[in-house]
């Protein structure tokens, strides 16, 4: 019988508009304008981080689409107001405004939802199967995925992943960092954010290291699960070269 198709892997970084990687990622003479344009075409998807923090224009979702190749995706964060909360089912409202704001305008390249929990808020199994039911599984015909970051130790439990599968809710991967690394899967694809680049490395990470990450891709892809790998924080400035790096490796 025929092996299973490899699902996709796309790979990234999180945002564009950074200072560090002008004249290191981008042409020295490139215009800030073009910056996602190029990115862009070095790159298979970026975590959008800026939905964190506030809305965006249906117009500047739908320019980001236009901007990007045919198989490109993104990654959005979603809105803080809606994760900074003590009580995460009190949260409808602000999940509701969210998928009102133009994130539509990505069509098909629109990936999964990174919902990012604060590092103090601790594991409530009540209150978080109360959020996970108010997270869409379609808005206007087009599926949703949602992603669930925690950052406590709290979430290190049967419970916590077993409530992320039966909701189809990915855990993020949280690697190289002082995060919980909670590698179960728990979706049909995997999310994972990795921050362990450093200064010193050309490429971020030593090669055994980009070696390591490629091969875990690889693998969840040949399990069929779709795969988004963003290379975060750490020592930002090397994080492109460290995304570039791993998408020769899973492409070899």
């Amino acid at each position: 019988m025929p092996g299973k198709a490899r699902a996709p892997i796309h790979i990234g970084i999180g945002g564009w508009t950074y200072k560090s990687w002008r004249s290191v990622f981008y042409p020295k003479a490139l215009p800030q304008k073009h910056e996602l344009r190029f990115a862009s075409s070095k790159l298979t998807s970026i975590e959008i981080n800026s939905t964190f923090y506030g809305s965006q224009k249906p117009a500047t979702f739908a320019r980001w689409h236009a901007e990007t190749p045919k198989d490109f995706v993104f990654a959005l964060k979603g809105p803080r107001f809606a994760t900074n909360r003590r009580v995460l089912a009190e949260a409808g409202d602000t999940i509701k405004r969210f998928f009102k704001s133009g994130v539509l305008r990505l069509q098909e390249k629109l990936g999964p939802i990174n919902w990012q929990l604060g590092p103090a808020k601790t594991f409530d199994a009540a209150d978080l199967e109360a959020f996970f039911d108010l997270l869409p599984k379609q808005v206007d015909g087009r599926p949703i995925r949602h992603a669930i970051e925690v950052r406590h130790e709290s979430f290190e439990t049967p419970a916590f992943r077993a409530l992320a599968s039966r909701h189809g809710v990915a855990i993020v991967l949280a690697g190289d960092s002082a995060f919980p690394e909670i590698a179960d899967k728990t979706a049909p694809f995997v999310y994972a954010r990795i921050m362990g680049t450093r200064g010193n490395l050309r490429k971020g990470y030593p090669d055994r290291d980009l070696d390591a990450w490629a091969r875990r891709a690889k693998s969840w892809a040949a399990e069929g699960r779709e795969v988004f790998l963003y290379v975060i924080s750490g020592f930002k400035a090397r994080n492109p070269a460290a995304a570039m790096s791993l998408i020769e490796r899973v492409e070899d």
